[in-house]
């Protein structure tokens, strides 16, 4: 029989402990009992000792009456009924504070045991015993447990002694021994038992919590990156079309061809902004079909960089740009990372430098680093004082952050001749081929030019 085999299947599961309904019907009325138990704790010891008074008090009083204690008459003597109801008393009423106080209860029922038994008297009642050292087990300190065996276990042995002469004593201890170990290891599984269901509890909780916070974490990260590569796309894209506004209004007089040229410009401009955001929006919106999904285009890399140089140029500002090594050997997300820092850097530069400035830009991809280097030539800015907002906010705060992901830094601040330089190092790993070219001087990609519209 195969163990894809239905007649298997069915037979694995029916024949399970605890699929049996019986065992189903008892597992409810122990949850049942649980519940009750935790509003009203007192009830369950109340009916324990009621069960405890029926099943085993009440018959010692029933053969008092009759006068037979099943051929122990020579061996136990038989107390009035009043002497009879106060050890039997002091056997069972102890056992309301089993739980709460154990080590108590046993100790008290010990005690009348021991009086009990230096009385010569044998009580079926006696079973409160064993009972309590279950419940010490369970609810007291094992620490105890060792002196509370060796107690129950000379109690139990002085009524082996007192035994008719055809009771093996060696065989009424064995008995005796195995009741103690009984009520013991009963009590211990239940313990055990109660332990491993609370560390279980305890532990789903924890991976509760935990799925909970990397879920805030993760919405959180992705909120961040959302942020990110809205203000890159939006940002410089309007930067550009704000500087070409200015140049073409300011042409407009003067040469009407050059804000034509403009006003081209900040249309392709445009559309290339709501492009990049309309495949951001797509990538982030759920769809429920294959064939509503947007048409999406890859994420740019460094072979955009000479297009995003030339709508720079086009707004102004001249760009020399300059590449060393391989950059077509790095990782999509390490020439994305590239692209949006040089990207930030190139607009910080049209924004703060003008439209009059000349930038020179290099990337240097070498075997264990990419570094960018990007420096215009615009008015030297101030070695103290506070940052721009935009630059702390949200533009080098976003490099910073890209950078960290490839354990890299970004550094930015005035240069000692004038303008400002941006400087970021990443660790692209890995790199999926060696670099090779003569540094920036055989770079590729060079171009400069003028600005188109200003």
């Amino acid at each position: 029989m195969s163990l894809d085999d239905p007649a298997r299947v069915l037979f694995t599961e029916t024949d399970l402990p605890w699929s049996h309904p019986v065992a189903g019907g008892l597992s409810r009325f122990g949850r049942r009992i649980k519940q009750a138990d935790r509003t009203r704790p007192w009830v369950l010891d109340a009916a324990l000792i009621a069960l405890v008074v029926m099943a085993f008090c009440v018959p010692d009083m029933v053969d008092d009456d009759d006068g037979r204690r099943r051929g122990f008459d020579n061996s136990f003597i038989h107390l009035p009924w009043p002497a009879t109801v106060a050890l039997q008393a002091g056997l069972v009423l102890p056992l309301l504070w089993r739980r709460r106080r154990p080590t108590l209860a046993f100790a008290l029922i010990a005690a009348v045991f021991f009086v009990q038994a230096g009385l010569g008297v044998w009580l079926r009642a006696d079973v409160a015993l064993l009972i309590s050292l279950y419940s010490l087990v369970l609810h007291g300190q094992l620490r105890r447990l060792p002196i509370a065996c060796a107690v129950t276990l000379t109690a139990l042995g002085l009524f082996a002694l007192r035994l008719p002469s055809q009771v093996p004593v060696l065989d009424a201890l064995f008995v005796l021994f195995s009741t103690i170990t009984a009520a013991v290891a009963l009590g211990l599984v239940v313990r055990i038992r109660r332990a491993q269901l609370a560390v279980l509890r305890d532990r789903a909780a924890r991976l509760e919590i935990e799925r909970d916070q990397r879920s805030k974490l993760a919405a959180a990260a992705e909120r961040t990156r959302v942020a990110r590569e809205m203000h890159d796309i939006i940002g410089h894209n309007l930067s550009v079309i704000i500087t070409l506004a200015d140049g073409g209004a300011y042409a407009t007089d003067l040469a009407p061809e050059r804000g034509k040229q403009a006003l081209l410009l900040i249309g392709d401009t445009g559309r290339q902004a709501l492009g990049e955001l309309r495949r951001m929006l797509g990538v982030l919106r759920v769809q429920t079909a294959t064939r509503d999904a947007p048409e999406l285009s890859p994420q740019p890399g460094i072979a955009d960089l000479d297009a995003l140089c030339a709508r720079i140029r086009a707004a102004g500002p001249q760009v020399v740009y300059r590449t060393g090594g391989d950059p077509a050997a790095l990782d999509r997300g390490v020439q994305l990372t590239v692209y949006r820092i040089v990207q930030e850097a190139l607009t910080n530069a049209l924004k703060h430098a003008g439209h009059d400035t000349r930038v020179e830009l290099a990337v240097n991809v070498e075997e264990s680093r990419v570094r960018i280097d990007c420096h215009d030539t615009g008015p030297a800015r101030p070695l103290t004082g506070p940052a721009p907002s935009h630059d702390e906010g949200h533009g080098l705060a976003g490099m910073r952050e890209r950078a960290a992901l490839y354990h890299g830094t970004v550094t930015a601040g005035p240069a000692p001749g004038g303008g400002w330089t941006v400087r970021a190092t990443l660790d692209p790993t890995p790199l999926t081929g060696s670099g090779s070219g003569s540094g920036s001087e055989n770079g590729t990609g060079t171009g400069t030019g003028t600005g188109g519209a200003a």
